[in-house]
């Protein structure tokens, strides 16, 4: 029998599915470049896709998500690894993992968005965001404007909470 730790904590997945409008090169990059990544999800990125390069996206303005892309396969599938910049967070940078496959349809692409190593009491939350910013990418996918995200944070704005 295998030694157990009380105290390590339960890992869980999230998974979504949507179909976009749009072809998998077009969908590949609003994931893969930073310019574009910014129209759906985050105030800046810096987004260096290929095996080992840098994941870096400020989400609000406030949360930095920071990791690694770990494959990059051009129009079909980007993992990359994630978690949150700065002490005292529940998913430290690179614990998690984020995977998505692009297949194309008859009528643009099916996204499947798979986030594992996620641990179980973050979960919620994490879906929530992804709900947010996927529901967002469709948009954008779709040929639309998302608008401000009612998440994000202007620096002035940041200035004036601190």
């Amino acid at each position: 029998m295998a030694p157990t730790d009380e105290s390590a904590e339960a890992l869980t997945e999230i998974e979504r599915e949507l179909d976009i409008a749009a072809s998998p090169e077009t969908v590949f990059s609003l994931l893969t470049d930073s310019r574009e990544q910014i129209r759906w999800m985050g105030t800046e990125a810096s987004l260096e896709p290929y095996a080992g390069g840098l994941y870096r996206v400020n989400c609000t303005g406030n949360d930095v998500a920071l990791g690694e892309f770990v494959e990059v396969v051009p129009y079909s599938r980007v993992v990359f690894t994630f978690g949150w910049e700065g002490p005292d967070k529940p998913v430290p940078p690179g614990s998690s993992t984020v995977e998505i496959t692009l297949t194309p349809t008859d009528a643009g692409t099916h996204l499947h968005f798979l986030h594992r190593g996620l641990p179980t009491p973050a979960a919620e939350q994490f879906g929530q965001g992804w709900d947010h910013f996927l529901e967002r990418l469709q948009i954008v996918g779709d040929g639309g404007e998302p608008g401000r995200d009612p998440w994000a944070t202007t620096p002035a704005e940041t200035a004036a909470d601190g």
